[in-house]
């Protein structure tokens, strides 16, 4: 059974929120357990404590923790054997402690997956530090965890509508057109363009042109599944690429676009206004076709689309 600090307990939701580190003791001494976990929560840390490996286990289940300090020598699940299941599986570092410092030494345990290692009888002083040691590095890589993937977004996400970029069009297109071939499923892509948006842009000026782009971003993205993907092509062009679909369903796809999207403009074309729509091109891949010829397809049903008066979406 896990054994908490009632005072500290404040249930799973409120455990996972916190900004302070939570810490797991696991332990089948009561008295070091208990001591241990003193120590801890003295310095101001959320803590909990566990009389096995199996307890600490059940306790991952339903709660986030950032640290486990693991005594290796337990009945049942020992410290090495709950550490490899732990890395396995969660984001979390192990400090493993032993009273058996002739039988297992500090290599064995890093090489398990441990942060650190301890021995008995633990001197708390050196166990905080130790601990404190092991988050600062928990949080120098969640940092750089988080940088990375801001770059990453920055690389592949068009400043101006917050969808993916032409650069990333490209890649995930090919990704689609392979995955189509490979299991031999239905494949669609839209090319979407604003009509009059140059005449707008020079009318209202292109900063309400810009808020143009930014409201057929939100229109195309309220419009899409989890699995279909938009991307800026350029100037005020959009590619939306959907997988599993077939030509009559992306046509659907596009008219709900193209329906929802007039309502983007600010300006009433009843008063002199520019009434700003949309013109759809929409091609269906074939087997073996190549990435430049179907996106050349889209681009040639976009533009007839447009040569037969915009408004419209059109399905080679």
């Amino acid at each position: 059974m896990v054994a908490t600090d009632i005072n500290n307990d404040t249930g799973t939701d409120d455990q996972n929120s916190q900004d302070s580190p939570y810490i797991l003791v696991v332990d089948d001494e009561e008295d070091i357990r208990d001591s241990i976990q003193e120590a801890i929560q003295y310095v101001g840390y959320s803590c909990s404590a566990a009389a096995s490996g199996d307890d600490a286990l059940e306790f991952l289940e339903k709660n986030h923790v950032d640290v486990i300090i693991a005594d290796i020598r337990m009945p049942g699940l020992d410290g090495f054997e709950l550490t490899e299941l732990v890395k396995k599986k969660y984001d979390t570092d192990v400090i493993m402690i032993t009273g058996y410092g002739k039988e297992f030494q500090y290599e064995e345990a890093i090489e398990k997956g441990a942060s650190e290692f301890i021995l008995k009888p633990i001197r708390f002083q050196e166990l905080i530090v130790r601990l404190k040691r092991v988050l600062r590095e928990r949080a120098l890589i969640a940092q750089r965890r988080q940088m990375e993937r801001q770059l990453r977004k920055m690389t592949i996400t068009d400043d101006l509508t917050k969808l993916y970029n032409m650069r990333h069009f490209y890649k995930q297109l090919q990704l689609e057109m392979d995955r189509a071939s490979r299991y031999k499923s239905s494949l669609s892509l839209l090319l979407l363009d604003v009509d009059w948006f140059k005449k707008y842009n020079d009318t209202y000026g292109h900063l309400e042109g810009d808020q143009i782009l930014i409201k057929l971003g939100e229109v195309i993205r309220e419009c899409l599944r989890k699995s279909d993907t938009a991307y800026r092509y350029g100037g005020d062009e959009f590619m939306v690429i959907l997988p599993e679909t077939q030509g009559e369903e992306a046509k659907n796809v596009a008219e709900r676009i193209r329906e929802y999207f007039p309502a983007a403009s600010s300006h009433d074309p009843s008063d002199d206004g520019i009434n700003v729509t949309l013109s759809v091109g929409i091609v269906e891949h074939y087997p073996g076709e190549d990435l430049s010829a179907f996106v050349k397809r889209a681009d040639q049903m976009m533009y007839q689309a447009k040569r037969q008066g915009g408004n419209q979406s059109l399905l080679a």
